[in-house]
């Protein structure tokens, strides 16, 4: 029996904003450096989409990179009009990781070096990382805590520090993100007048 072959990591580099022009080409979110090398002829992208989206499970090829009034632009094989342009919009673009690189910039970290991660409040650990999610506005960090799954916007103020040779991420969350908070009891009644109720009887 042949040993099925370890997944490569794999990294985000881009994200299709919306369909420019008639000819298929795709406004692109750039999330590398080097665009350049990225997006050469015939990279080959794996699509993060829904899974009701026609092009779930499917992978696209790039045709054409350009720079068009300052905005990245990407043609990719097998899209030659507007409309089927759209139906990719929003997409995720995701390539394998070279072997070469293994460390991140400064303050970015691919996914499965977050994944497994400790969740640490306080000094304490509350959960693990369980995955990435990526949102057109930010990231979430998906925390397993409890039994339950967190979402965790992974933004500078509720995570502050990612710390991989320790095994672990600090988070600083907003009251009630891993907790629920205890109901504030109802007023008594009488506890509150009317605003201005017995003084206009009085008058």
């Amino acid at each position: 029996m042949v040993a099925e072959r370890a997944a490569k990591p794999q990294l985000r580099v881009g994200r299709l904003l919306k369909a420019h022009g008639l000819k298929g080409a795709l406004k692109v979110e750039l999330y590398t450096d080097d665009p350049d090398r990225r997006f050469v002829p015939g990279a080959e992208f794996t699509l993060q989409v829904p899974q009701d989206s026609k092009w779930h499970g499917k992978t696209v090829v790039v045709r054409e990179f350009r720079w068009m009034n300052n905005h990245p632009v990407v043609f990719l094989e097998g899209i030659d009009d507007r409309t089927e342009a759209e139906s990719i919009v929003r997409a995720i673009l995701w390539i394998d990781q070279d072997a070469a690189e293994s460390e991140p910039e400064d303050d970015a970290w691919y996914d499965h070096q977050l994944a497994g991660l400790d969740v640490v409040r306080d000094g304490e650990v509350i959960g693990k990382v369980s995955r990435v999610d990526h949102l057109p506005s930010h990231d979430l960090l998906i925390v397993r805590a409890n039994g339950d799954e967190v979402m965790v916007p992974f933004v500078a103020a509720i995570v502050p520090e990612v710390d991989l040779a320790g095994g672990r991420v600090i988070v600083t969350p907003p009251a009630g993100l891993f907790e629920e908070l205890p109901e504030e009891p109802a007023p008594a009644d009488g506890a509150l007048e009317p605003e201005g109720g017995d003084r206009a009887a009085s008058e």
